[in-house]
């Protein structure tokens, strides 16, 4: 990774006014209400379903060479995401992100202009690849999302997710090159 990048991309403009930009701390409470009931319906994040709002915090934002951003729209977060480093170590040049999108906005192309975002931002901060470890099946258009961003399955790993109304599912892991 470049000593200098910091992965704070620059913002970029998407069709409505939509800015998606790194997050500050003003940005939060916008983003707890997406990250909250996502969190709590236990459906598409293995994330513990009783995670408080500090421990969501502290886990989002992120250290460079990784970062927390959010899509804005009049002052008001539509959507969020996070990039790190998927490993430390030998591991560290392959990045991995996660997106969140309000339910109003869900369907509108919000998670991949979150993810092109976290693809560049990634690349400018030196990192080779970006990987996702744990796709939910079930999330079939999240998983539609990422082959349209150029992502691969890797694998599905079985019965690897405890949904809580369709019981066990797979997780997929997903890859590509930057």
């Amino acid at each position: 990774m470049s000593a200098t990048a910091d992965a704070t991309a620059e913002s970029s403009r998407h069709p409505g006014g939509i800015e998606i930009r790194p997050a500050t701390a003003a940005d939060w409470p916008g983003m707890w209400a997406i990250l909250e009931p996502v969190i709590r319906a236990g459906e598409t994040f293995t994330w513990d379903r009783g995670t408080t709002e500090d421990e969501a915090r502290a886990r989002w934002f992120k250290d460079a060479p990784g970062q927390a951003f959010v899509a804005v729209q009049d002052g008001s977060v539509l959507g969020t995401g996070e990039l790190h480093a998927n490993q430390g170590g030998g591991g560290s040049h392959v990045a991995n992100a996660g997106y969140m999108v309000h339910p109003d906005h869900a369907g509108k192309g919000l998670a991949r202009a979150l993810c092109a975002y976290s693809l560049d931002a990634a690349r400018a901060a030196g990192f080779r690849a970006m990987q996702f470890n744990a796709v939910v099946e079930s999330n079939v258009r999240a998983v539609a999302a990422w082959q349209a961003m150029g992502f691969d399955v890797l694998a599905t790993i079985p019965d690897a997710f405890n949904h809580p109304t369709l019981g066990y599912v797979g997780l997929k892991v997903m890859y590509r090159k930057l």
